[in-house]
């Protein structure tokens, strides 16, 4: 896959330059040719040289902020507003200053003679290959307005999803790391003051009391031994995935844990679903489709050397939902809804039905993880709190016993 820069002018007649991703000049001649524009020249694009990249920068700004910018220009564009106008009105009054800066940039660029697509991909911090594809194929045919009305709805469901986990997340960690700290206080602070006192009295402890006296004892006396051992296995652990084969396996094993397996592959299918419906929607063609995943889905090799298999078997001629099939990793619901979305002409459609079927079930599983996880919680680590507390209290009910043996005895003397 290769990038081709060229210059082109529309059924208006206006020039404009863009660049394209393609397999080669005669396939990314071929696509511009099918959006029924004139291609003037076009040329594999310049490698980039050095650190040095215009607008590089620009910062990580929140996903509905992009969103929100997204429907903004959307709705000037659709009201006759010049790009270059829309784009320069929405920088200055934006109320993120590290997307206002680029919108400027921006603004110049497309003022310069650039395409809207070609001055967006100087910020790839800001503007991803989701993006520039979308843009790219809207201002091909005619439609940026609809274009990045879709981007705006495909980045809402993306932040949406991400808020849904978060917060099903966020009370369970905070419950599990306070029920921790108060486990450790009890251990460490609490248990050797009752471990001075048994040993004053000499007597024999229970099994259970004891194991809980030794923990105490090596979390007290060798804690930087064991921050150390723990920083280290972690340490390894990073190493052993930065690994490709370490990266494959831990990647596997995201997608075949128990419990949570089905639902981070549910998320997968969801973002791949949505994701295809969204450009394909947008009018960007199925190979620069699978294009834009191969680096969306980076994240997780297991997807994206799938989506990356896909392509292949597209490019070489089979059919989406074949190629999907053969990739091995998506549910025989997805290619045959695939496949029926096929021969009904209507794939964006279904793959957009069949995606919200997905985040149902991702709906589903967060609701009954809600209703779950805070119950087990409470349960589990009252638990473990309850024996560390019967630990200790048992040495004392025996001495209670042994003390009113002693005073039974003393009365009948």
């Amino acid at each position: 896959m290769a990038k081709f820069v060229y210059n082109a002018q529309d059924s208006r007649g206006r020039n404009y330059k863009g660049a394209i991703n393609a397999e080669s000049r005669d396939k990314a001649l071929e696509y511009l040719q099918s959006k029924g524009v004139l291609v003037i020249d076009i040329s594999v694009a310049a490698a980039k040289k050095g650190l040095f990249k215009s607008g590089a920068g620009g910062g990580k700004i929140p996903g509905h902020v992009m969103a929100f910018f997204a429907e903004q220009l959307a709705t000037l564009i659709a009201g006759g507003v010049p790009l270059v106008r829309a784009i320069s009105l929405l920088g200055e009054y934006s109320t993120d200053k590290n997307l206002g800066a680029v919108l400027l940039g921006v603004a110049r660029d497309v003022a310069g003679g650039n395409s809207l697509h070609g001055a967006l991909e100087r910020y790839p911090k800001v503007f991803n290959y989701t993006w520039l594809s979308m843009v790219q194929a809207g201002e091909v045919g005619g439609h940026l307005s609809e274009a990045l009305l879709q981007i705006a709805k495909y980045v809402k469901s993306t932040e949406m999803l991400k808020s849904k986990i978060i917060t099903a997340i966020t009370y369970p960690a905070i419950l599990f790391i306070m029920s921790v700290g108060v486990l450790i206080y009890f251990v460490v602070g609490i248990v050797p003051t009752f471990a001075a006192i048994f040993k004053d009295f000499d007597m024999t402890l229970p099994a259970l009391t004891l194991f809980i006296l030794a923990v105490s004892t090596v979390i007290r006396e060798h804690i930087f031994l064991l921050i150390l051992g723990l920083a280290g296995a972690g340490f390894a652990f990073y190493l052993f995935i930065s690994t490709p084969a370490g990266k494959r396996a831990w990647h596997t094993f995201h997608l075949k844990v128990p419990i949570f397996g089905s639902f981070i592959r549910n998320i997968y299918f969801e973002r791949v679903l949505s994701t295809m419906a969204t450009l394909l929607n947008s009018g960007v063609s199925i190979i620069n489709v699978l294009n834009v995943m191969e680096d969306a889905f980076a994240g997780n090799v297991i997807i994206r050397d799938a989506v990356i298999n896909a392509r292949r078997d597209v490019a070489s001629g089979k059919s989406i939902s074949e190629a999907f099939r053969r990739a091995g990793v998506f549910p025989g619901l997805m290619t045959e809804m695939m496949l029926m979305g096929e021969e009904s002409g209507r794939l964006p459609g279904i793959l957009d039905t069949l995606s919200k079927f997905y985040s149902e079930q991702i709906n589903q599983f967060i609701a009954r993880f809600s209703a779950l996880i805070d119950p087990i919680l409470v349960v589990g680590i009252g638990a473990i709190i309850g024996v560390v507390v019967l630990s200790i209290f048992m040495p004392i009910f025996k001495m209670s016993q042994i003390g009113m043996s002693s005073g039974g005895s003393g009365g009948g003397m």
